[in-house]
């Protein structure tokens, strides 16, 4: 994958983990205390700065309560 579009992959991913956190009420210290991350290490990944893990991003769909998959969609 080239790096440009991992990086719009990255920067799409944050946007919609962080349209979904709100929808949920979440603040960014809410959700990272209750997945066991650093708020700052949340806010890298919703600004698309970060590439999360596959165990990162199975924590915020069950604490979102959406399939993993739905953190992909536009």
């Amino acid at each position: 994958m080239s790096s440009l579009t991992e990086q719009k992959v990255r920067k799409q991913l944050g946007i919609k983990i962080k349209e979904l956190r709100n929808h949920a009420g979440l603040s960014q210290e809410n959700l990272s205390e209750s997945i066991h991350v650093t708020s700052n290490y949340l806010g890298f990944v919703e600004q698309g700065i970060r590439s999360p893990s596959l165990s990162f991003l199975t924590r915020i769909a069950t604490k979102l309560k959406v399939e993993v998959s739905e953190l992909f969609k536009k």
